[in-house]
């Protein structure tokens, strides 16, 4: 379901870090002779490429608010016609997981005259992603052909799972992570409420994204953070840990939550693979078969208790290869 994202009491407006670069580099290509017309905004999840996205299409447009008839947002729709009725109602609704060839196609319709109010128009699709295969062939045709004042930014927070062909039309703007100093002062700033342990977990597990761990503290896991930890530096040879690891996700937990415990999960085995250096296999395929839950999280209905179980056996696995490199 779709749900407020605004900050709960106590919690600031973040404020964006690391753009400085990336602005220098939008600008200088719009005071050019020749603009590149298809930018892939890439970083990790958290970062605030979305919100660059959409100031570098007010910005080119011109725009002085959110809406311009010259800014084309592509994200998830509806699931269904259902769906799109409480939307149209102003209710909450359910959002499909990819973006679909027809919102493509309707984009592709409305490219087929010049700008309404100026020489540009920019399209954003966000993310690319999770574009279908057919919405992103379909896309490909756009980005060969680009329709006369058109700017494609495509934000991406994981490119490699885009196609070749798009990624080679692109120019590619990165968004680096945040250092934990940064982070830190601005959690302090944004996040008053949280305690200091609570913030040192989340900034851990945030690998660098302010967003990522800001919204750590907004679901309160924090704790789940350093519990995972633990595992990671002492294994669970009496379930203990797993059977907490459930209870602070707890038995139907939205999927905000879990899938924030999952890129957790994945953030904090990543950071532990960085110190095993003898026999590292059994710790990647721990780290892959996590990339694979999360991909199966989003398609398939999965018991919370049992995921969490999951998760929290996958890092012993990794904490058990680790000792045995160690000893």
């Amino acid at each position: 379901m779709v749900r407020d994202r605004s900050p709960p009491r106590g919690h600031r407006a973040l404020t964006l870090l690391g753009h400085s670069e990336a602005w220098a580099a939008w600008r200088r290509a719009r005071d050019g002779v020749r603009m590149h017309h298809a930018w892939l905004l890439s970083g990790r999840q958290g970062l605030g490429k979305a919100s660059f996205a959409h100031a570098a299409a007010r910005e080119l447009v011109g725009a002085s608010g959110e809406d311009h008839p010259d800014i084309h947002v592509l994200t998830y729709a509806a699931k269904d016609d259902k769906e799109d009725k409480k939307r149209l109602d102003g209710k909450p609704f359910e959002k499909a997981r990819s973006i679909r060839i027809a919102q493509i196609r309707a984009m592709q319709q409305r490219l087929v005259t010049r700008p309404t109010a100026g020489d540009w128009r920019a399209v954003i699709i966000d993310p690319a992603d999770d574009l279908e295969r057919n919405a992103a062939n379909a896309l490909l045709k756009s980005l060969e052909e680009p329709p006369e004042g058109t700017i494609f930014l495509l934000v991406s927070h994981r490119p490699a799972q885009l196609l070749p062909t798009i990624r080679s039309r692109c120019r590619v703007l990165r968004f680096p992570p945040v250092s934990a100093d940064a982070l830190h002062r601005q959690l302090e700033r944004n996040a008053p409420d949280a305690d200091a342990p609570a913030r040192a977990a989340a900034i851990a597990a945030a690998a660098g994204s302010p967003g990522a761990a800001l919204s750590y503290l907004q679901l309160d896991l924090g704790k789940v953070a350093r519990l995972m930890q633990s595992i990671l530096e002492e294994g669970d040879r009496g379930f203990a840990r797993r059977a907490a690891l459930a209870e602070l996700i707890g038995a139907r937990p939205d999927r905000d939550r879990m899938s924030a415990m999952l890129d957790m999960a994945r953030q904090s085995l990543a950071q532990h693979l960085a110190g095993v250096v003898h026999h590292p296999g059994p710790v990647i395929d721990a780290h892959e078969q996590l990339v694979r839950l999360t991909g199966e999280h989003a398609t398939f209905n999965y018991d919370a208790g049992l995921l969490a179980m999951e998760i929290g056996t996958l890092l012993v696995k990794a904490a058990e290869a680790s000792d045995r490199a160690d000893a």
